[in-house]
């Protein structure tokens, strides 16, 4: 199965001159999905790790239904004030502005291994921001798996330059 033919490709969303990449056809197809999910798993068999985590929204639906069939805690990495216990944060830059992600102190522990899953990698810095928070965490990144890598805006090459290891199902030039 072609993962990609299940991709929606919206021009000029959110704005002019952004051809967005949408998941919600792959994920409203059960087969498409479920592959999605086995791709997935089968690309984290590489990898040893104890917790999952992923980065708001998009990339929980994904990680939790992987947490759920590999029996692995599920950590959420969420966009400020949005957790209601002690966080930790990081800022971090995107095309628009800046953003902020936020992580219970209590998900992660010392030593925690954490597989980071996310929808889609674009110029890397949400999935920096995320590792820096498994790290002030005192955890230790053991890799990210994306499901679209949108390859000529340089996320995935910046990740692996930092010594991170990288997968993903799906490419596509970003725009």
């Amino acid at each position: 199965m072609n993962l990609k033919d299940f991709i929606r490709s919206i021009p000029d969303y959110p704005k002019k001159g952004i051809l967005f990449r949408d998941i919600t056809t792959l994920i409203k197809d059960e087969k498409a999905f479920s592959e999605t999910i086995n791709q997935i798993i089968e690309k984290s068999k590489k990898y040893d790790f104890n917790k999952i985590a992923a980065i708001e929204s998009r990339g929980f639906v994904f990680a939790s239904a992987v947490s759920y069939i590999l029996k692995k805690p599920f950590i959420m990495l969420r966009k400020k004030n949005k957790l209601p216990a002690d966080v930790h944060s990081v800022d971090f830059e995107l095309e628009y502005g800046t953003a902020t992600i936020e992580v219970h102190k209590d998900s992660i522990k010392k030593d925690d291994s954490v597989l980071i899953i996310d929808d889609l990698i674009a110029t890397g810095g949400t999935a920096e921001a995320a590792a820096k928070l498994v790290e002030i965490s005192n955890g230790k990144v053991s890799a990210f798996i994306f499901v679209i890598n949108l390859f000529d805006l340089g996320g995935s090459e910046s990740l692996i330059k930092k010594n991170y290891q990288v997968e993903n199902l799906i490419d596509f030039p970003g725009h």
